[in-house]
């Protein structure tokens, strides 16, 4: 079965030019859209995947790889909810598909949902290898892996390495890009519903950008 050919007949059948002008503004115009909203997504999503059985059969690489480089974003959300599913069952050389995608179409929407998911449950499932490759992230080159060093461990709670995540903000601080310093702060805000007096003393004592200090502090009294 040719299951992104079906998938595409799914969604064209609801394309929605009004829909797709001001979803692609809100995206900056970075990427065209189809006009498919996200509760009519899901369903169309859930439809699919239920009809076809493919979450039934082993991880097709082929599929998100497909799905990625295809024109409306929608293909790539339906993508994130296809890597969602098998987040858990990934092995580690998954990780240069994930680092692929994050570097491909980049922009906040994708990219988020990559760090907290499937690199993030990645990391978690092979705490010897993930987390150094996040180390070698942290300082790359391209903006987005670094954000992605910074946001891995954001629903890690309890298990988060405090370490870890300090030393990948230290190395991002003196960043003037916003998607840096607002994922610095965010990190941090997230943290600090966990160990709140562990993130005032680190952003006491570190040089922080005016917004990352503002976003990391927000839950802190």
């Amino acid at each position: 079965m040719d299951y992104v050919s079906v998938l595409k007949a799914l969604f064209e059948e609801q394309r929605n030019t009004e829909n797709a002008v001001a979803m692609e503004k809100y995206m900056k115009n970075h990427f065209p859209f189809l006009g498919v909203k996200k509760p009519l997504r899901a369903e169309l999503e859930r439809k699919f995947f239920a009809t076809t059985g493919l979450v039934k059969e082993p991880f097709q690489e082929s599929f998100v790889r497909e799905l990625w480089a295809a024109h409306e974003r929608e293909y790539q959300y339906v993508a994130l909810g296809y890597l969602e599913k098998f987040s858990k069952k990934l092995e580690a050389g998954s990780l240069s598909l994930l680092k692929e995608l994050i570097t491909t179409k980049s922009w906040w929407d994708t990219v988020d949902a990559l760090a907290q998911k499937p690199v993030g449950v990645l990391a978690a499932k092979y705490p010897d290898t993930i987390p150094a490759e996040m180390d070698k992230w942290a300082v790359s080159d391209n903006m987005w892996l670094r954000r992605t060093a910074i946001l891995y461990q954001l629903k890690y709670k309890k298990e988060t390495d405090e370490q870890r995540l300090y030393e990948n903000i230290r190395l991002n601080t003196s960043s003037k890009e916003f998607f840096i310093q607002k994922a610095i702060g965010w990190a941090l805000r997230e943290y600090s519903k966990t160990n709140p007096g562990s993130v005032k003393d680190f952003i006491e004592r570190t040089e922080l950008a005016a917004l990352s200090r503002r976003e990391g502090s927000k839950y802190l009294s």
